[in-house]
């Protein structure tokens, strides 16, 4: 799978410029992070790789063909969880999974539903109704929808929110396990959350790519600045800082 975006830009009605010229390329397998600090334009572009949004300029491709047009074959390979998630709270865990697999066309939807809450260690909650969960598990169960069917492009924004420190490593192993044989993209401003399982980071801010990297990298580029051995969350602050200037 190969996903491609040529010199996007995207301008909303109030004239704010989200991205600017942005170009980048996935191919499947890998594991990108994408950071930056609040309103980098992270979540834009997550919006218009999933087809939620359209670019104002530029375009984006998925196996070669224009994103706008493929939308039939994103959705059969698309795994997503937004920053903001919708759950039916009068809904148990089994039946909201069981609807998002339906709309999801998923075949054999009972095993893989098992194996989500597996994954996202629900099973003492799956009969549970959605309204009785604590703000983590909820978010786990966001988690397991976006994991239903062994989707090829999982985009995940922001998906530790609300999760332990514990938990975040376990999540963040398991999207590092699928990425295995798919592309994953994981927005967060946790910088541990992408620190030592993705290869490649990609960093926004006011709508531009700053760095475009492993994290070896970026930690490389920061020591010239900033001497000695500096942590990856102190090239990244540093960047950010360079970049807001």
């Amino acid at each position: 799978m190969k996903i491609s975006l040529q010199d996007v830009t995207k301008t909303y009605k109030t004239g704010k410029r989200a991205l600017d010229g942005v170009s980048m390329e996935f191919t499947s397998p890998c594991m990108i992070g994408l950071v930056g600090p609040n309103g980098a334009g992270k979540t834009t572009l997550m919006k218009m790789l999933v087809a939620a949004l359209l670019p104002t300029t530029g375009s984006i491709s998925l196996d070669g063909k224009p994103l706008h047009q493929n939308e039939r074959h994103l959705k059969s390979v698309l795994g997503y969880l937004p920053q903001s998630f919708g759950l039916y709270d009068e809904l148990t865990v089994w039946q909201f999974l069981d609807y998002m697999a339906a709309l999801k066309n998923i075949k054999n939807s009972r095993a893989a539903i098992t194996k989500a809450i597996e994954e996202t260690n629900l099973s003492e909650k799956r009969k549970a109704k959605i309204n009785t969960l604590s703000g983590g598990q909820r978010q786990r169960v966001g988690i397991a929808q976006a994991l239903l069917g062994n989707p090829k492009l999982l985009i995940v924004d922001e998906p530790t929110v609300g999760l332990d420190p514990e938990e975040r490593i376990n999540f963040r192993n398991l999207f590092a396990q699928n990425a295995q044989d798919k592309i994953v993209l994981l927005s967060t401003h946790i910088i541990e959350d992408v620190q030592h399982v993705c290869g490649r980071l990609i960093m926004l801010n006011h709508g531009k790519i700053l760095f475009d990297g492993s994290p070896e990298e970026l930690i490389r580029d920061a020591q010239a600045h900033l001497g000695g051995e500096p942590k990856l969350e102190d090239a990244y602050m540093h960047l950010v800082k360079k970049g807001s200037a």
